[in-house]
């Protein structure tokens, strides 16, 4: 049975078994070998990081309306990484991030594990325990027959996928190495596709390529029947060249998912050889929430609302 420990620096992870385990990440990288991906995927110098922290922070200085940490490295990096250090591109970013979080207060607002436990418990949206060949973090969504919207409405779903996103944020292997989704489909019913309407999948769909601070490497679609083909249909006009040349549909064929992802770093059920328990939703959910301090400060920061 999965358990949350905490190593000896008091930092929390699922303990899966066999050695593996699920945490979250917040060292920064420190090898040669990720510097130097570092320097030559994102021009990371200490020179451009330099520079680009002045001008994006001269720029932030200007948006009088927007509070956010600009003494706060950590803060900065975060939205310069996944931008290559460009720091009007990075600003721009800051800027679509939280005027997103501005105009969907209902999807964004009080962004705490707490309010999304019942997600997690479902088991519909987690980790795998290990990072693909490229040190790209896993997540995945399984959004068939485990999720019951009269259980987990799709703002839930959606809520919880932004908190997950916000623990991948925070680690600098994740801001460097990015981030691949697996969307397990098996068992869709129309009931779930009646969830869907063409205003969320634009909403949806420009948060994902216009407002999230990372790198999104790829989408791999596992288990998609023509009820999943109705639902992409929904979306497939909102769908950027870029995204698309990133997304994968596999079914149920494990090999050509297996040219994507190491066998490794996959679960036996998706023909891969990672043999440890399943992770625990419930558990990760309580492991997010021993990060409310950091979740509260996140939450803290946006554009200035209008007092009436």
């Amino acid at each position: 049975m999965a358990a949350l420990k905490f190593d000896d620096n008091k930092v929390p992870y699922l303990d899966l078994g066999k050695g593996y385990r699920i945490a979250l990440e917040g060292d920064e990288y420190t090898d040669a070998k990720s510097k130097e991906k570092a320097a030559r995927e994102l021009r990371e110098t200490p020179e451009v990081v330099e520079k680009s922290m002045q001008e994006l922070r001269a720029l932030l200085q200007e948006e009088k309306s927007l509070y956010v940490p600009m003494d706060n490295d950590a803060f900065m990096i975060k939205f310069l990484r996944p931008c290559k250090y460009y720091a009007k591109s990075a600003f721009e970013l800051i800027q679509r991030y939280y005027r997103f979080r501005y105009k969907h207060p209902d999807l964004c607002d009080d962004l705490f594990p707490a309010t999304a436990k019942h997600v997690y418990a479902e088991g519909l949206v987690h980790f795998l325990p290990l990072r693909n060949q490229h040190g790209s973090r896993i997540l995945v969504l399984e959004c068939g027959k485990k999720w019951k919207p009269a259980n987990v409405s799709l703002n839930d779903l959606f809520r919880a996928v932004q908190i997950a996103l916000e623990a991948g944020m925070y680690e600098p292997r994740t801001q460097l190495n990015g981030a691949i989704v697996i969307l397990d489909m098996e068992g869709l019913s129309l009931s779930q596709i009646m969830q869907f309407t063409p205003r969320f999948a634009a909403m949806a769909l420009d948060w994902i390529q216009q407002c999230t601070p990372m790198r999104l490497k790829s989408v791999h679609i596992l288990n998609n029947s023509y009820l999943f083909n109705m639902l992409f249909a929904i979306f497939k006009p909102f769908i950027s060249e870029k995204l698309r040349k990133r997304l994968f549909f596999h079914q149920k064929d494990w090999n050509s998912l297996m040219a994507h992802i190491d066998a490794k770093c996959l679960r036996p059920n998706y023909g891969g050889t990672l043999e440890c328990l399943e992770t625990d939703g419930a558990l990760l959910g309580e492991m997010f929430e021993l990060y409310r301090k950091e979740y509260e400060l996140a939450n803290s920061f946006g554009y200035l609302r209008k007092q009436d």
